[in-house]
């Protein structure tokens, strides 16, 4: 009997190791936050329209031209290693390209599906040069994958604009294993350290799919990081939801110290690439990594190649811009956390050992007030890679003294060391 409930034991033990193995390490979790700062990448046949990727697919290109824009698919101006060199020049610690979006079409020649890159004119592999290319320089690779393809005839809806318009039944069983095959030969072909769902929200795709996918991704590779958009709940993490952390679209997430998060922003303003698309400014640009990082955030910032398969040299001279201030204030980006002081219009805060970073955006006054620490003493204060910064303190909080003109009009960054460990400190409002 008491082996017999030895037996039992360990099969519930194992059991549960089986089940908890399921979930993406901390370690390797904690490893993808530390980076911060990303590049997103959407590219496809699309870009010879100019439209935005997957959704101008029977809105401003029809259905029967977008599906064989493959055929003049032909960017040979592509280069793995500049768009590489572009997102690292811009402080970027991984990079992400969309493998496959809403409109089905694979950047990788697939076993599992003839509608890829192979059967373009360009014929390479976009997916593996550039995995190749990351391995080379540096990067960090991870790649994005739609859980919904209008293009496939097992989808059950192939325009989510008129849903009644060629309306199918589809089979979603078929579907699922098309795309478990697919997936498995991403992860075991080109060794992303990431995957990038989107498309969760159409009825077809339900929460049980979600769950069968992320367990499927994990039997196959554990290590792999997954993103919230495989289930229907998409604002949390944790209990029924689906995915390792939460992803915010065109805006900033709030400081969140308990579940990890990332905002995925576009340069411009469409995602896919568009000729004379609006860039932003490099203040925004900076101030976006800047209030992501100070939220406890990494930020995923979106660049569209041109139809040729070249990144405009506009966007890139604006990304290494970017990483010229990053070369300058990078601690205090990178591997840190957000808080303790919650971000305002004037300052965002990261910290890491006994330093907080105070994230100067703006000067509208020549004193920074900010809040007390509690259970701290503050021992120095100064520009990061600068001089000391005069500070005094009372009872409603320190008053930093700032110069008439701060060191960078886009984001100035002041060191407070403490005697204390930052990060012990509970979050503080302003």
């Amino acid at each position: 009997m008491k082996r017999k409930a030895g037996l039992v034991a360990a099969l519930l033990l194992n059991t549960c190791l089986a089940f908890a193995q399921l979930k993406t390490p901390k370690a390797v979790m904690d490893e993808f936050m530390d980076k911060r700062f990303g590049m997103f990448i959407h590219f496809g046949p699309v870009t010879q329209r100019g439209t935005e990727i997957g959704w101008s697919r029977n809105d401003q290109v029809p259905e029967e031209e977008y599906d064989n824009l493959y055929k003049e698919f032909n960017p040979t101006l592509f280069n793995a290693d500049a768009w590489v060199k572009a997102a690292k020049d811009a402080g970027m610690k991984y990079l992400v390209i969309t493998a496959k979006h809403h409109d089905g079409f694979l950047l990788w020649p697939s076993a599992f599906s003839d509608y890829n890159v192979s059967k373009s004119p360009f014929k390479r592999d976009i997916v593996g040069e550039l995995a190749k290319a990351c391995k080379n320089q540096g990067m960090t690779f991870c790649i994005y994958c739609t859980v919904l393809d209008w293009h496939d005839k097992d989808y059950p809806i192939d325009n989510p604009h008129h849903p009644e318009i060629n309306a199918r039944t589809g089979d979603m069983t078929a579907f699922k294993t098309r795309m478990k095959n697919e997936l498995k030969e991403v992860i075991t072909k080109y060794h992303p350290f990431m995957l990038w769902f989107d498309g969760y929200w159409e009825k077809p795709w339900t929460q049980a799919d979600g769950k069968e996918i992320y367990d499927y991704i994990k039997s196959v590779n554990v290590n792999v990081v997954v993103n919230n958009r495989l289930g229907k709940i998409s604002d949390k993490l944790g209990g029924d939801a689906v995915g390792d952390f939460l992803t915010p679209e065109q805006t900033i997430g709030k400081l969140n110290m308990d579940e990890p998060w990332e905002s995925c922003i576009t340069i411009c303003n469409q995602w896919a690439w568009k000729p004379n698309d609006q860039m932003k400014s490099l203040k925004q640009c900076i101030q976006t990594l800047v209030t992501s990082a100070s939220g406890n955030g990494n930020l995923l910032f979106n660049v569209g190649p041109a139809m040729d398969g070249h990144m405009e040299a506009r966007q890139v001279a604006r990304l290494k811009e970017m990483g010229a201030w990053l070369r300058q204030n990078g601690e205090a980006i990178y591997g840190t956390k957000g808080g303790p002081y919650v971000q305002t219009a004037d300052y965002g805060a990261t910290r890491s050992g006994n330093k907080i970073y105070i994230n100067v955006f703006q000067r509208k006054d020549s004193t920074l007030n900010i809040p007390l620490l509690p259970n701290a003493k503050v021992l120095k204060s100064y520009f990061l890679n600068g001089n000391a910064v005069a500070m005094k303190s009372d009872s409603k909080g320190y008053h930093i003294e700032l110069p008439a003109t701060l060191p960078d009009e886009n984001c100035t960054v002041i060191v407070l060391e403490l005697d204390v460990n930052a990060l012990d400190i509970p979050v503080i409002k302003s």
